[in-house]
């Protein structure tokens, strides 16, 4: 199938948007639900798939509702795309959100970091990956980089920090290679879409990361047996949660205090609530956060705007120096309202 027709077939299927109550009682809040209302709504960033982020956040959201006394619904879609356009339209209150994302709800529409999760491995982030198959022609990084042209690529949507932006501007674009228009030819999805294409030969290279390749491995192991490692990039800070600022300080005072106790107690009721965490891509809890944890992704951004103007054609210098300096003006304003989001 010809890229253009693949993509448009793609955008149309990531425009589904997936609604599910996680209380019956949220049923009678509605998709018109106003802060005053009363229901919260809350957006999942697709990591697995839409059905399974949904069952996977379920019973969190439900222990959130009955501790803050409020109807949750949660909205798990099928592309990132899908959910920035849920929160353009104020269709979304709280989200589970990374990178790129988190950045432009913060300093665009009106949200704020509330809490950032973290992992039992301790450590202060992941990685993002490229798999390749284990045998065959297209196994190595030399070989990759040396004729890009050769292979077939399998990759996350542009605003993915491990699936795109990282891999773009820590590998690609310094080797002068854009991951767009360089390859023999595309696939746009999921982690575990773009694992599962190298793993059946439908791909010969994937973006990954490092938690989502654990968890590929416990649900594909077979296919995962097939699969290699062959970049990983530097660490990239976990995801945070976000929620609206029309809510009060009290009330996300009450939502960060539900999320960092969360797991946190002992007994049956800690071990079920850490056994849901698990779930969750193996997360250990959650810790306060504000927006100044967006710094490291608004930085990321900032990288690879600049690399990209580089190593960009244009009609002359003049248009390349303002493109930089549109790119340093964005930039020192997105840190200006993180910092405004501090403590």
């Amino acid at each position: 199938m010809a890229r253009g027709a693949r993509a448009l077939l793609l955008r149309g299927a990531l425009a589904l948007l997936l609604g599910c109550p996680v209380l019956a009682a949220a049923q009678a809040g509605g998709a018109s639900s106003a802060v005053g209302a009363g229901t919260l709504r809350f957006g999942i960033l697709p990591l697995g798939g839409a059905f399974e982020s949904r069952n996977d956040w379920e019973p969190l959201l439900a222990d959130m509702s009955r501790a803050v006394g409020r109807p949750v619904t949660m909205l798990s879609v099928t592309s990132y795309e899908a959910l920035e356009q849920a929160i353009q339209r104020d269709q979304v209150d709280m989200a589970f959100l990374s990178g790129k994302m988190a950045l432009d709800a913060v300093t665009l529409r009106r949200m704020k970091v509330v809490a950032q999760v973290t992992r039992h491995d301790g450590l202060p982030g992941y990685r993002a990956l490229l798999l390749a198959r284990k045998t065959g022609p297209y196994s190595s990084l030399k070989s990759l980089l040396a004729e890009p042209e050769k292979w077939r690529l399998a990759r996350g949507e542009s605003r993915s920090v491990s699936g795109f932006i990282v891999p773009q501007l820590q590998l690609f674009l310094p080797n002068h290679i854009v991951m767009e228009t360089r390859f023999r030819s595309e696939l746009v999805g999921t982690h575990q879409v773009t694992a599962l294409a190298v793993a059946n030969g439908e791909a010969d290279v994937a973006t990954n990361n490092t938690a989502d390749f654990e968890r590929f491995r416990l649900q594909f192991p077979a296919e995962a047996d097939r699969l290699q490692v062959i970049w990983e990039s530097e660490v990239i800070p976990h995801a945070q949660i976000v929620m609206r600022r029309d809510y009060g300080p009290a009330f996300q005072k009450e939502v960060q205090a539900f999320l960092v106790d969360y797991a946190r107690g002992k007994g049956p009721r800690g071990d079920t609530e850490r056994a849901v965490l698990k779930s969750l891509h193996d997360l250990a809890g959650f810790v306060p956060a504000d927006n100044s944890s967006l710094m490291p992704a608004a930085k990321l951004a900032y990288q690879l705007a600049r690399q990209s103007a580089m190593t960009s054609q244009w009609v002359n210098e003049a248009a390349r120096q303002a493109r930089l300096q549109r790119i340093e003006t964005i930039y020192a304003d997105q840190q200006a309202a993180l910092r405004e989001g501090a403590p």
